[in-house]
């Protein structure tokens, strides 16, 4: 089999904040930024890699969340608890400080872990949280 990961999507809250976020403190460019009903959709992703994607979604644009669902996932991405993503990049102290600059939420500066990777984390506006490690 030949299968790709194409997209993945996670939540959003603001979508102005989430693209600032992503474009201008990760460079990733904007692909698509598609409204509907007073939601946006936003498709971004690494230049260098055209096939994949990270969609920028409002989570209550599925028609088949209830209301208490809606609740549930208000709370838990005002947690960072609900969705995440693991990035990398070759230059790991490099792009910290430029997703620093940008005022992201930083829950952990660059360390080298126990499980043999070194990486970050920080919260994106909607509160998902985004691990970078470092290729080696």
């Amino acid at each position: 089999m030949d299968i790709t990961i194409h997209a993945s999507f996670l939540p959003h809250d603001d979508p102005d904040a989430s693209l600032a976020f992503y474009r201008d403190a990760l460079g990733f460019e904007v692909r698509h930024d598609v409204g509907y009903e007073g939601m946006r959709w936003i498709t971004v992703g690494p230049a260098d890699q055209p096939g994949t994607s990270i969609v920028l979604q409002p989570p209550a644009g599925d028609p088949g969340i209830t209301d208490d669902e809606r609740r549930t996932i208000a709370e838990m991405m005002a947690k960072g608890t609900f969705a995440g993503i693991i990035l990398a990049t070759p230059d790991l102290d490099r792009t910290f400080e430029r997703v620093q600059a940008s005022d992201a939420e930083i829950v952990q500066e660059p360390t080298e872990q126990q499980y043999g990777v070194r990486d970050c984390a920080v919260r994106d506006p909607a509160g998902n949280l985004i691990r970078i490690q470092e290729l080696r």
